[in-house]
């Protein structure tokens, strides 16, 4: 089930677009850290140049989306939750919350004047759902 609400993160209060899926918080994560992936399940990004392959503090580089390559910095990586800026932008928050055995959430943490996005984030959030029941 995907849902929207509106939460306090430690970004700040942010419009949250997630999902429970019925995998393990790891499996989850894999996707939204290797960036190689980020294709597989982004609605918008379709190729992507890092300089890691799995993003941390730091990670910088630039997705390609409809028309245009954008530069991004991962501004913060911790347990299972990362930050970016898209060309200078505070952009969203990626997480995934250890709901037990087999069961996670994964959520994205848009910035309220973001909230547009969010058709794109609930997009992926079903891409995910269908890339990591399909493995």
């Amino acid at each position: 089930m995907t849902r929207l609400r509106t939460t306090q993160t430690p970004s700040g209060l942010r419009l949250e677009a997630s999902q429970v899926l019925a995998v393990a918080p790891e499996t989850a994560w894999d996707p939204l850290v290797d960036t190689t992936r980020w294709p597989e399940w982004s609605p918008v990004v379709t190729a992507v140049e890092a300089t890691d392959r799995r993003v941390c503090e730091g990670t910088t580089g630039r997705v390609r989306t409809p028309g245009v390559w954008l530069p991004f910095r991962v501004t913060t990586c911790s347990e299972r939750r990362w930050t970016w800026r898209i060309g200078g932008v505070p952009s969203s928050g990626h997480r995934v919350d250890d709901l037990g055995p087999q069961r996670c959430r994964v959520a994205f943490e848009l910035p309220l004047q973001s909230a547009g996005t969010a058709p794109i984030c609930l997009a992926a959030l079903e891409r995910i759902d269908e890339l990591l029941t399909d493995d």
